[in-house]
């Protein structure tokens, strides 16, 4: 005799349920292996990712660009106390020369920079992961010898100062120069150089607090810097962003035929007062970690 419609209900549940709860069991081990596998995977992944932005970092700093901040107010008003320039490191391996106008990074020839060096207070880990991170270019170095200033003069040219008009002048020829901090003459002191083959002379737009190549024609080189010094070329103010601007050479300067000599001499400076301070550039930060940062249970945007 068959059940009525109550029995067949009961007994179609029974069976129906115990499947069920095995099914919602079985998905919560799967969920749970699945994150287990995600933590493992994880953990195996992110010194991987390290070691690529490092590299990626020291091969950006050695060959392409890097960064460095402004300490001081020598570039005004081009540049600022501050900002952070992108500096061209790859187009001179393939032969490119600085120009005229150009604004240059260069290594201190000598006796440009004078810092006392405090002794570091870091431990021995946390003294070895900073030169690490210094030397792959994500750490500013505490021994930089770096330098920013005007390109005006290369090998073979005569730069004067000052004609009757009180302007500089490159073979000769005055030169307007409009990237001048209001208020700074092109020189207080009068100079004649004629630059060797080789070298640079190089000014600050700022020129009464700029301790450039005037102040240091006593030097080896007399005042000038060896090409060989040049770290690259700035093009470009990045940060802050309401300041992002390139930086052009002015075309008073970059029209000018080059002049080749044989050589050069310099024919003296006069007036030269105190040497003003000048830090040194700081090497910053590349940016290059937030491209390497997971997210995390999310898949690509």
């Amino acid at each position: 005799m068959r059940g009525g419609p109550g029995e067949d209900g009961a007994a179609g549940r029974g069976p129906a349920g115990a499947p069920s709860a095995r099914g919602r069991a079985e998905r919560r081990r799967s969920a749970r292996k699945a994150a287990r596998r995600r933590k493992r995977s994880l953990v195996r992944e992110v010194p991987m990712i390290v070691l690529v932005a490092l590299l990626v970092a020291l091969v950006m700093k050695t060959f392409l660009v890097q960064v460095f901040v402004i300490p001081s107010g020598s570039m005004e008003q081009t540049i600022l106390i501050g900002d952070r320039v992108l500096v061209d490191k790859l187009t001179p391996w393939f032969g490119s020369e600085p120009q005229r106008g150009d604004i240059v990074v260069f290594k201190d020839p000598g006796g440009w920079l004078e810092r006392d060096r405090k002794p570091s207070e870091d431990g021995p880990v946390l003294g070895a992961a900073k030169q690490v991170l210094t030397f792959v270019g994500l750490l500013p170095s505490d021994n930089e010898q770096d330098l920013i200033k005007r390109v005006i003069g290369v090998g073979g040219d005569t730069v004067e100062c000052c004609d009757a008009q009180g302007r500089l002048s490159v073979n000769g020829h005055p030169v307007e120069e409009s990237y001048l901090a209001p208020g700074n003459p092109p020189s207080r002191q009068a100079f004649r150089i004629q630059v060797p083959q080789g070298r640079l002379w190089v000014m600050g737009d700022h020129r009464d607090v700029s301790a450039d190549s005037r102040f240091h024609m006593g030097n080896p080189g007399q005042g000038t810097i060896p090409l060989s010094g040049v770290v690259g070329r700035a093009f470009v103010t990045a940060w802050p962003l309401d300041r992002f601007h390139q930086l052009d050479a002015p075309g008073s300067l970059s029209s000018l035929a080059r002049m080749p000599q044989a050589g050069g001499t310099a024919a003296g400076s006069v007036g030269v007062g105190p040497v003003p301070a000048e830090p040194p550039l700081v090497m910053g930060v590349l940016g290059i970690l937030p491209l390497v940062v997971r997210r995390s249970g999310r898949p690509p945007e």
